[in-house]
């Protein structure tokens, strides 16, 4: 049927006013309208009709409805026409069919939503029409999407034992679209799918079936939808292990040898031990019974027979028989002989002269004898002469091959009287001594001062040469020697974190450089006649295993000194770095050494160390000196008694020297507090470009499982632009508290926004959740401002990594006799080693000090280990001049005593 074209507005109104009529009851499904007479087949069927959306934030939605065949396509909202104006109207045709097709799109906009928010939702259906009438698409809803801060319900914090179950509960803020959970342990996605022991039930709790030792962790619930992502406070759960006793052990043996004693067998609570909190096993770990031992019977002769009758060689015999009483039990059998033979005719017999064999046998014991009478003069001749040649090559070994540097000491000033601030003079390498090394003067006076640093005993008139070896010269033939053996394969090959020398009875010291790590070997700690190459090696924490249990954390660098095995007649120092603070109401800290075997045990729990003890610790604010006389790997592990337990960290702001791009990176090191964690941060800033922007700050980060965070502020929105999308960086508190990374670092990503800028100023902020902070004021040039490249410049230590015989000590050696002459014998006056000791600040120990042969010695060591190589001499001596002691006789070296 034809239709005029004037017709066509009237139709479409006669059509707009049927479907208004009928619209009511329709909610979301495609209806037809069909004009009667026409052709069904021809009516409007949609291609692309409207879905339901979200609107994000502000961003407006868009609706699209494509049908065919269509001449009209309108979108109604709520009951509502939307203008025609608001339409984007495309229309084409069907190829293969020939029939109008039309697609149509609107925007629909938040405030739109929200005129209607709260009395219903709000929707949009689009209608088609064409020449056998119209068709009306599905409904779509619009919604505003949110998701609220806070969860309804968060997990909580769990102590469990091993093998119960867990479950954390978790309600998500409220939301629209509704949240999506997940979990993190210790910030890794939690994947029911690789874990059969876990899974997450529809109420969105984290259920663990039986908990083991890995799931100690903290546990975070995560909410997200296509607004915001939020996270739950962490719960942190605590897997913990009762003890349990191990078997007795076999009874020992009874404590009396003879007659009642006593007998005992022990267990320990170590099947399991107790972790994480775990209860101490029940019972008691010792039982005695009561043991009876047969005592020994010792054997006694019976009374003698009488005796025999006089036989044909002129003799009669008795006996008597160990049966009075009998042995028995273990005693001792009978002494003695059980046969006595006598003459019985009062050397009336007549007896024949030897044969010749007798003779014979005479004779030859004679000759035997008369040998050795001449032999043994030549042996001791022999013997002699070795002798003075093996003592020879000892005395020449122990100079020639020590590898010391020989030292010149330059006589002090006549106004001095005291040779303690006698400086050693190592510019010398090689030096020639004819004759005795005690120098004479021509003066008559019988005191004279030092004037040769080696402080020998005289080796007659011989000629000696000492020789000086460098250690960089001979790295790669050390390291090729060394690696051949055990003890030395897990050290690094590489020289920068090691260093050697060789050393005699003299001793010498060993430095890392800008490590802070030292190895101080006293005069005598060698036996005289022995020469040992000696190492010290500085360990990357990801290159040694070292196994923490519980809330230990590694406070020290992990070192090496060695070879081990090595026997040494007296302690010598270890010196370390650590990053606790020292107080023994907060920490346990234990010095752990690696055995033979590879494991790690306790071999000295700080403050309850015994004076005759293997190991010894003097811990100070910043560094630990342990005396030890095994040489080994060592470190120091601290496990927090309270939250109040504090770690030191040192803050590092670090950016590029140079900028060729619009981004500019700001990196913010954590790093323990400790010289070879900041000497490994240097070196990769210098072979990243880097350099300081701010002073360096220490963070006192506590034991209170909170993460450390860090955010930038104040960026002047003008100049420069944060790429960071979220308001704070975060460091989670494991990471950081085990210890196991020397450093940590986050990256602030600023982008200029014209070349030209070159001028930055902002803030940095470094905290720990409810603890300790750190706020960075940057304010700075990116291009010229330099000022704090200087602090981080590496001084050397000292000289060179390797010092031996006197040269390694501030105090010479003859000096340091006197002194341990004079102060070590107890004196009524009080002027001895214990007063030197108060006043040095080191009373603490005096009872390891006497427990040594030596305590004066060891007071001197440990002042050596603590001031070298800026010691101030002059304290010292005021220190021991300040006990009594005259000073002419300690600071002053006779002519007969060199």
């Amino acid at each position: 049927m034809a239709v005029r074209p004037g017709l066509w507005p009237a139709l479409l109104g006669i059509v707009l006013t049927a479907w208004l009529h009928g619209s009511g009851a329709q909610q979301s499904a495609t209806v037809a309208n069909p004009v009667p007479g026409t052709n069904p087949d021809l009516l409007p069927h949609f291609l692309v009709e409207p879905e339901d959306v979200y609107i994000v934030k502000n961003k407006p939605v868009l609706l699209v409805c494509k049908a065919m065949p269509a001449t009209q396509i309108f979108f109604k909202c709520n009951g509502e026409w939307v203008r025609q104006v608001d339409h984007v109207i495309e229309r084409s045709t069907d190829d293969s069919s020939g029939l109008p097709a039309m697609e149509v799109r609107i925007n629909v906009s938040r405030q739109q939503v929200e005129k209607v928010f709260g009395l219903e939702e709000y929707w949009c259906q689009c209608v088609a029409w064409s020449s056998s009438g119209t068709t009306k698409s599905q409904k779509a809803y619009i919604r505003i999407a949110y998701l609220r801060k806070n969860f309804e319900q968060e997990p909580l914090a769990r102590e469990v034992s091993l093998e119960q179950g867990i479950v954390l509960p978790c309600r998500p803020p409220e939301g629209i679209p509704p949240a999506e959970v997940e979990w993190l342990r210790n910030e890794d996605l939690v994947d029911p799918s690789l874990d059969p022991n876990v899974y997450i039930t529809r109420e969105h709790s984290l259920v663990v079936r039986q908990a083991r030792l890995a799931d100690t962790a903290n546990y975070t619930c995560v909410a997200k939808n296509i607004v915001a992502r939020r996270r739950s406070a962490s719960a942190a759960v605590i897997v913990y292990v009762n003890g349990g006793w191990s078997t007795w052990t076999e009874w020992s043996v009874c404590s009396a040898s003879c007659g009642r004693g006593w007998q005992k067998r022990s267990r320990s609570c170590t099947n399991p031990a107790p972790l994480n909190g775990g209860a101490f096993c029940e019972g008691q770990n010792v039982q005695k019974t009561a043991c009876a031992t047969l005592c020994p019977v010792d054997g006694s002769w019976s009374p003698w027979s009488k005796w025999s009758a006089c036989g044909l060689d002129c003799t009669h015999w008795r006996s008597r028989e160990c049966s009075d009483p009998a042995p028995r039990n273990g005693g001792e059998e009978c002494r003695g002989t059980d046969l006595d033979t006598r003459n019985c005719t009062s050397d009336l017999c007549v007896h024949t002269a030897s044969g010749p064999e007798d003779v014979a046998l005479y004779v030859g014991l004679i000759a035997v004898a008369v040998c050795l009478l001449l032999l043994l003069p030549v042996l001791i001749l022999v013997y002699c002469r070795k002798k003075e040649g093996l003592d020879s090559d000892v005395a020449d070994s122990s100079i020639l091959t020590s590898g010391f540097q020989p030292v010149s000491i330059k006589p002090s000033k006549a106004d001095n009287p005291h040779l303690l601030t006698i400086q050693p003079d190592l510019s010398t390498t090689t030096t020639t001594c004819q004759g005795s090394l005690c120098p004479r003067q021509d003066g008559p006076s019988p005191k004279f001062q030092l004037a040769n640093g080696h402080l020998l005993s005289p080796l007659g008139g011989g000629r000696h040469t000492l020789h000086h070896s460098s250690p960089t010269s001979e790295a790669e033939d050390f390291v090729s020697r060394l690696s051949t053996q055990n003890y030395f394969r897990s050290l690094p090959r590489g020289t920068s974190n090691m260093t050697y020398g060789t050393f005699n009875f003299l001793g010498g010291r060993l430095m890392i450089p800008n490590t802070g790590i030292s190895l101080l070997i006293p005069p005598d700690a060698i036996p005289r006649g022995k020469i040992y190459e000696i190492y010290l090696t500085l360990h990357k924490p990801e290159d040694v295993r070292l196994p923490l249990a519980g809330c230990q954390t590694l406070l020290s660098p992990i070192v090496s000194c060695g070879p081990p095995g090595v026997l040494l007649t007296r302690p010598v120092i270890l010196v370390m770095d650590h990053c606790g603070e020292p107080c023994p109401e907060s920490w346990s800290l234990r010095l752990k050494k690696q055995s033979c075997e590879g494991s790690w045990e306790d071999v000295l729990h700080l403050g309850e160390e015994a004076p005759s003890h293997l190991y010894y610790c003097q811990l100070e604010a910043g560094a630990c000196y342990v005396f030890t006389e095994q040489l080994g790997r060592f470190a120091l592990v601290g496990e927090a008694l309270s939250v109040t337990a504090t770690k030191r960290l040192k803050l590092l702001l670090f950016a590029p020297v140079a900028c060729t791009s619009l981004e500019y990176n700001i990196r913010v090191y954590c790093l323990h507090d400790t010289h070879d964690a900041l000497k490994e941060v240097v070196q990769l800033e210098k072979q990243l470009g880097g350099q300081l922007i701010q002073e360096p700050r220490v963070l006192h980060f506590k034991d209170s499982y909170h993460n450390l965070r860090l955010s930038i502020h104040d960026v002047p929105s003008s100049l420069w632009k944060s790429k960071l999308l979220v308001s704070y960086q975060e460091i989670p508190f494991y990471h950081i508290w085990n210890g196991t990374q020397q450093y940590l670092h986050c990256t602030f990503t600023l982008e200029r926004v014209s070349p030209s800028t070159s001028d930055l100023a902002c803030k940095v902020w470094v905290w720990q959740v409810e603890g300790d902070g750190q706020s960075f004021s940057i304010n700075f040039n990116i291009t010229k401002d330099t000022r704090f490249a200087e602090l981080l410049a590496l001084e050397s230590e000292g000289g060179v990594p390797a010092l031996v015989g006197p040269s390694a000590f501030k105090i010479p050696f003859l000096i340091r006799q006197k002194i341990i002459t004079s102060l070590d014998p107890p004196c009524s006056r009080g002027a001895d080693w214990r007063t030197l000791a108060q006043k040095l600040h080191l009373d603490s120990h005096l009872s390891f000090f006497a427990s040594k042969p030596s305590p004066t010695a060891m007071i001197l060591n440990l002042w050596e280990a603590r001031h070298f190589p800026n010691g101030n001499l002059s304290q010292l001596a005021a220190a021991v001049a300040g006990l009594g002691q005259p000073d002419a006789g300690l600071f002053t070296v006779s002519e007969a005593e060199c």
